[in-house]
């Protein structure tokens, strides 16, 4: 069925108290320049409370997100030039929409393409220099969901949580559970640098990509752990293979080696073939950096895998041994020559070369597993359920625990006919499981 979702009313949140003149200018670090001109989003599904009207709950957010502004103070201002952001306190736009459904219509089997009707815009909006944005959406039931958008511009994935959730605990009154106050120095760690020559919208595809969520059971997961960690041991083993692959490595390979599989991808000498993992580096630099520090505090682990004539006969045995080592590379000295600028700035110029050639195909994975996403509480209990979006990049893997933490969803974004041929793929469905209704909406 076609959800209809109508917005009736936007409104600009503002803090509550000013930014200090001191703070008006937030300098962009070198990585918030090179991430991508794109918004995160997330959409929190809270189960009817009839006690509560709407006008309540509006009332509600709107006042708790107004007190988190004023400690989150550039996420009230406006991006400038990808060079800073002037912290005018300008304000966020928030939206209050109806929806012509019950919650259980979307959550029970959700349709990712329906996700960003529950956001108050796109996620790729060029023209936007708002940093974050806001919509709370009824149901008929009386259950809510609201939506989240962050720029990447200025945040990473923990950075998105640490506002989301500072959001939820203002919301409760309470600031015991709070997460800590936000430092906003990562400039000072990572400062701006000249990027001409340098498009951070390189990968982003005009043409609309497929979005579908493909759940793994805890026990299906199990399985391909074991599998590559016989496999490892068997070929005489390697750097890390001493160690079990942990979920995430092992789904990874699995549903790469699957695509790879599906898509009849097979070894070309004008092209190079990447695997990419999203690494946070707070806890890589010297000395480790505190969760609450706020921006793009993240790069990515770049393996390459071996794919040949046959595509890949291993099954991603080898990709597990390639991506550990990528993320073990991701050390202290990487982060010091981070810090330099200059060596990444020229590889990454490289990449967006061979990028615009057809030559470079890139896989990347991003997991929020384990990441605090369902703590978000309003008041109204923690969310039944939390789905994201589809960007607009392809071969794009988002891993989230499911809600009972009994096994992990796969947001995969393809282009329409490779995602054909993908979930079409046997060996894929033989360790898929239906997304589960848990949830109790009455």
């Amino acid at each position: 069925m076609e959800i209809e979702i109508k917005v009736i009313s936007t409104e600009t949140i503002k803090p509550s108290s000013p930014t200090p003149k001191s703070l008006q200018k937030h300098n962009l670090s070198f990585l918030d320049q090179l991430a991508p001109p794109f918004f995160m989003p997330l959409v929190y599904f809270y189960s009817s409370n009839p006690k509560i009207p709407n006008s309540q709950k509006s009332d509600h957010l709107k006042k708790s997100l107004s007190e988190t502004l004023s400690r989150f103070y550039p996420l009230a201002g406006r991006l400038a030039d990808n060079l800073h952001v002037d912290c005018n306190d300008g304000g966020a736009p928030f939206s209050e929409a109806e929806a012509d459904c019950d919650l259980s219509q979307v959550i029970t089997n959700p349709n990712p393409k329906d996700m960003n009707k529950f956001l108050p815009f796109s996620l790729n909006h060029p023209s936007l220099d708002f940093c974050m944005a806001a919509q709370a959406t009824y149901f008929r039931c009386g259950g809510v969901a609201v939506g989240l958008l962050i720029s990447h511009k200025i945040a990473d994935a923990l950075s998105f949580f640490s506002f989301a959730n500072s959001w939820s605990a203002a919301a409760r009154g309470g600031t015991a559970d709070a997460p800590p106050l936000p430092k906003f120095d990562a400039a000072a760690y990572f400062p701006a640098r000249d990027i001409r020559g340098y498009k951070a919208s390189t990968g982003m595809m005009k043409e609309e990509l497929a979005t579908k969520i493909f759940t793994f059971h805890t026990k299906k997961i199990a399985i391909l752990r074991d599998r590559y960690a016989a496999a490892a041991a068997a070929s005489g083993g390697g750097v890390g293979s001493e160690r079990r692959p942990t979920r995430v490595e092992a789904l990874s390979a699995f549903i790469w080696s699957r695509f790879i599989s599906a898509t009849g991808m097979r070894a070309d000498p004008n092209k190079i073939y990447t695997v990419q993992h999203a690494v946070n580096l707070r806890t890589r630099t010297d000395p480790v950096l505190p969760e609450y520090h706020f921006g793009n505090i993240s790069r990515v682990a770049i393996a390459k895998p071996a794919v040949g004539s046959s595509g890949v006969t291993d099954g991603g045995v080898e990709l597990v041994r390639r991506v550990r080592e990528a993320i073990k590379a991701v050390d202290g000295g990487f982060v010091a020559r981070l810090r330099e600028g200059g060596e990444h700035l020229d590889l990454m110029k490289e990449r967006m070369a061979l990028a615009n050639k057809g030559e470079l195909v890139s896989f990347s994975f991003t997991s929020l597993c384990r990441f605090p996403v369902y703590e978000a509480d309003f008041g109204w209990g923690k969310p039944v359920w939390v789905g994201s979006a589809g960007f607009a990049y392809k071969n794009l893997v988002t891993f989230m625990d499911t809600r009972d933490g009994d096994g992990i969803e796969a947001w995969v974004n393809l282009r329409k006919e490779d995602m054909e041929k993908f979930e079409a793929d046997l060996e894929l469905q033989d360790f898929l499981s239906y997304h589960k209704n848990y949830f109790n909406f009455t």
